[in-house]
C-alpha cells in the first residue's frame, strides 16, 4: 500500500499547490488490471492496492476538474519487464512459469514497456485534453 498507493497520493499532494496556482496540470498514475478490473489468482494485495489507485485517480479527477487538474491512470496487464522477468525466475519452474504467463495473453504475447510508454506520451498531451477520471486499459484483451 506504501508503494502502490501512498506514494502517488504523497506526489499529488506535493505538486497539486502549483498545479491549482497555475488552473492546468495533469496527473497520470500506475494502476493495473489487477484490480477492481479483474480478479488475479494469489495477487489479493496487489489488486487491492490497484483498485485504491484507481479510486484515486477518480476521486482526484472529480474534485479538481473545474480547477483545470486532469487526472487519469493506466491499467497494464502483463508487461514485459525485468520485474517480470526476475518473477518467472523465482519460480520452481521457470520455463512453466513463462509458459503459464503467455497461456493468459490473448494477442500470443506480452505487452512491452514502449507501449505503455506510448500511451504515457499521449495522456500527458494536447490530444489528450478531454480525458479524466479515466482508467485506461493496455492489457492485449486480457480482462475480456
Amino acid at each position: 500500500m506504501n508503494v502502490n498507493v501512498r506514494s502517488m497520493y504523497l506526489m499529488i499532494k506535493a505538486f497539486l499547490p502549483k498545479m491549482l496556482a497555475r488552473k492546468s496540470g495533469n496527473i497520470i498514475n500506475m494502476a493495473s488490471v489487477a484490480s477492481s478490473i479483474k480478479g488475479v489468482v494469489n495477487r489479493c494485495v496487489y489488486s487491492t492496492s490497484k483498485a485504491a489507485v484507481i479510486g484515486l485517480t477518480k476521486s482526484v479527477a472529480a474534485d479538481f476538474l473545474e480547477q483545470g487538474i486532469r487526472c487519469n491512470c493506466i491499467c497494464p496487464g502483463t508487461v514485459d519487464t525485468p520485474s517480470l522477468r526476475e518473477r518467472i525466475q523465482a519460480r520452481p519452474d521457470p520455463e512453466q512459469a513463462f509458459k503459464d504467463f503467455m497461456a493468459r495473453q490473448r494477442t500470443g504475447r506480452l505487452c512491452t514497456a514502449e507501449e505503455v510508454a506510448h500511451l504515457c506520451v499521449y495522456l500527458a498531451s494536447d490530444e489528450s485534453t478531454f480525458v479524466t477520471g479515466t482508467e485506461v486499459i493496455i492489457d492485449g484483451g486480457w480482462r475480456l
